[in-house]
């Protein structure tokens, strides 16, 4: 099931543990608008583990301290940047230097590899599978 959150700077899709985030053409994406899709993975996923892909279809700008606060999430355990755009891109290789994760940050050039890298990166931190062990 997936469900659409609208926000001032773009829309988040709630898929499974993945949060799914479109930014809108020209937004910023800064420390209070983080902290706004943080909480609703907080909201939608509880204590389990989740992970974001941003999918860059608009052009926009990140405020590169969003990653340091993403790293120190306890849910947050991956970041995927989705875009055809070779700049962009290559502007996501640098964003990934703010990361401090750099294991669970990757880029694609198509929503559907993200996704899949993404869910098997989260089958690793499965809830269940901790409560086995």
């Amino acid at each position: 099931m997936t469900n659409k959150v609208k926000l001032d700077c773009g829309v988040i899709w709630i898929h499974d543990r993945i949060l799914i985030n479109e930014m809108s053409e020209g937004a910023l994406l800064d420390v209070k608008a983080n902290r706004k899709i943080l909480k609703i993975g907080r909201e939608n996923f509880g204590d389990d583990f989740f992970g974001y892909i941003s999918h860059r279809i608009n052009s926009y700008a990140v405020n590169p301290m969003v990653y340091h606060e993403s790293a120190e999430h306890p849910q947050l355990k991956a970041i995927a940047v989705v875009s055809k755009d070779p700049l962009t891109r290559e502007t996501a290789r640098l964003e990934q230097q703010f990361y401090t994760n750099k294991n669970s940050f990757e880029i694609f050039s198509s929503l559907e590899e993200a996704i899949v890298w993404m869910k098997e990166h989260l089958a690793g931190y499965s809830k269940v599978k901790s409560v086995k062990e």
